[in-house]
């Protein structure tokens, strides 16, 4: 461990914990589960994860686009303790994926899709941190899906928050923004003694000391302490034990057991690999890791997880996106924030319970913020709208459905657009007037399939009576049935337009 890297790691490493903690917590009340669990998974994720992980900026732990499948397996499945098993065997289902090279699959997503899916995601922060950051906490933390537990809905709850405003909490939530954009200048990243504060860290300090002033003061500006960070409190073995749920395997043999731990496996996998691969655009040095090492590791996680009934894992975007926002160098930060995550639950729960949501807000704000600048916008206008609109939809749909709604329909615009782009540019074709006659030449390409019959209708459609065409396969491997149809139909059919047809190296 080289010291001149441990000071930018420890430091991202406490400003992912401070991102980490109310996402943990928010995760797990929006699971139904105790808090524990979530808490766990986020250290499980942050040490035995990251350890044995194929990338060296992603932080792992409990992962919001889960919660929906969390609660339908556990009321499938009848208890948190057979879901535990149930997640144990997803881990183990997801090491093997990693053997058998499975992890390639997140090669295939495009850049426009990635980028969309990590703008998705700052916007969706941004609307859910809103009513937090004025008081109005109906919404647990954490929950990234459009329709939440209460009924209501990401855009309901901008227009309900204004009947639920805390000024306490506005006060301590705008001012929590603005010193978090002054941590960002350069005065502040180049002072010798600023420079080693992290901004969260001010923000938080900042907000305990705010409120308690407020709650000194015994007015309009009080905070409830249903707006404070709520934490398990432990304080001795029994406690510890109390909170960990060990598996139950007396549904290993029913076909709805396996149904859940399919679809936990290959959900995390898929949310893990996106992740991972979204990582890697974000990292300043543009490594790439390595995804098939990524799924064992995810997969022991989980393991674990489902040994002492913690929810699942996966690799997460808002926490890797604050580690690499933050400077960290190494796997140490991501360590580091598991580490804080465990010392303080079971040393300072009191004083982590005098964090005001508002403060927390402020950084997930600020986080989302950094995924979704206007910037990101203009810059896929200017490449075009083939990379343009499967951007926006991957954006648009994951705002009203979920993440991987959001990714899946942004990559079947992206092979839309592929595959029109391939009919367009597949043949080479020329014309020309030779001894006053009009001859036309088509190139095929090495393979001809379906895709390309509409481009070459059109095309023959065009040819004029009286004409040469010479149809040239010297490169051509495969041509599909419906194309040799086609050529075949032309043929027979030119002699009536007195069109003569010469084919070379054309198989039929």
């Amino acid at each position: 461990m080289k010291s001149k890297n441990f000071s930018y790691d420890l430091k991202s490493g406490i400003v992912v914990f401070l991102v980490a903690l109310p996402l943990c917590l928010g995760i797990a009340l929006a699971c139904k589960v105790p808090l524990f669990s979530g808490l766990l998974s986020g250290i499980i994720g942050g040490i035995f994860v990251t350890i044995f992980s194929g990338s060296v900026l992603s932080v792992s732990g409990p992962a919001a686009g889960l919660t929906a499948i969390v609660l339908a397996a556990i009321a499938t499945l009848g208890s948190i303790e057979t879901f535990a098993a149930a997640v144990l065997f997803a881990g183990v289902l997801q090491v093997i994926l990693g053997f058998l090279k499975a992890g390639s699959i997140g090669n295939y997503i495009p850049n426009a899709v990635i980028k969309g899916m990590l703008a998705g995601i700052g916007i969706i922060l941004i609307m859910k941190q809103i009513p937090h950051l004025v008081g109005y906490d109906a919404d647990p933390e954490g929950d990234l899906d459009f329709i939440q537990p209460d009924g209501h809905n990401t855009f309901s709850d901008l227009f309900y928050m204004f009947n639920n405003i805390t000024p306490g909490a506005v006060i301590i939530g705008l001012i929590s923004v603005v010193l978090l954009i002054i941590a960002e200048k350069n005065f502040y990243k180049h002072n010798k003694i600023f420079s080693q504060i992290p901004g969260p860290l001010l923000v938080v300090v900042f907000g305990i000391i705010l409120n308690s002033v407020f709650s000194s003061l015994h007015n309009s500006l009080t905070i409830s302490n249903d707006h404070m960070v709520n934490l398990p409190v432990i304080t001795s073995l029994g406690d510890f034990q109390s909170n960990l749920f060990l598996p139950d395997y007396s549904l290993i043999k029913t076909s709805k057991f396996w149904t859940v731990v399919l679809t936990i496996a290959i959900v995390a996998s898929l949310e893990s690999l996106l992740s991972v691969e979204a990582t890697d655009k974000l990292d300043p040095k543009k490594r790439t890791s390595d995804t098939n090492k990524e799924l064992i590791a995810q997969g022991i996680g989980n393991t674990l997880c489902g040994l002492v009934g913690a929810l699942p894992v996966t690799a997460v975007i808002v926490r890797s996106s604050a580690n690499i926002n933050s400077g960290a160098r190494s796997k140490t930060s991501a360590i580091i924030h598991s580490i804080l995550l465990l010392v303080s639950v079971l040393t300072i729960p009191q004083v982590l319970m005098l964090i005001p949501n508002a403060s927390l807000a402020a950084i997930l704000v600020m986080t989302g913020y950094k995924l979704t600048k206007p910037k990101f916008f203009t810059d896929y206008y200017k490449k075009g709208f083939d990379q343009l609109i499967p951007f926006i939809v991957t954006i648009v749909v994951m705002l009203l459905t979920d993440l991987l709604k959001g990714v899946g329909a942004g990559l079947l615009v992206s092979i839309i657009y592929i595959i029109r782009s391939n009919i367009l540019v597949s043949f080479d074709v020329a014309d020309d007037i030779i001894s006053g006659k009009h001859h036309y030449i088509i190139k095929l390409p090495q393979q001809v399939t379906f895709f390309n019959r509409g481009f070459l209708i059109a095309y023959l459609n065009k040819i004029k009576g009286q004409s040469k065409v010479i149809i040239d396969g010297s490169i051509n491997k495969k041509i599909d049935n419906d194309v040799k149809e086609l050529i075949e139909d032309f043929i027979s059919t030119s002699k009536e337009k007195q069109i003569e047809v010469e084919l070379i190296k054309v198989n039929l």
